[in-house]
């Protein structure tokens, strides 16, 4: 795999789901590689990451996926601003 970008994010006061039931997550991991299993190319790629290796949540997205999951992002975060 060539990595073209990566960015690490601290996850704080955050789970995810996993096999084993919901675990906690402290990092998240954003970068545009090789897919494993999506059929594009290039995908943008998060990784989800507890401290425990099977913590892992991992999320494959097509370019355009990612920035329609960003728009929708932005705007919940701004709404729950107001709360």
């Amino acid at each position: 795999m060539c990595t073209y970008s990566t960015e690490k994010v601290t996850l704080e006061r955050s789970s995810g789901k996993t096999r084993e039931g919901w675990r906690p997550m402290n990092e998240a991991t954003v970068y545009y590689d090789h897919p494993v299993h999506a059929p594009d190319a290039h995908t943008v790629n998060i990784d989800f990451l507890g401290a425990d290796p099977s913590s892992r949540v991992a999320v494959e997205l097509s370019l355009d996926s990612a920035r329609e999951l960003l728009a929708a992002l932005e705007v919940t975060v701004e709404r729950a601003a107001l709360h």
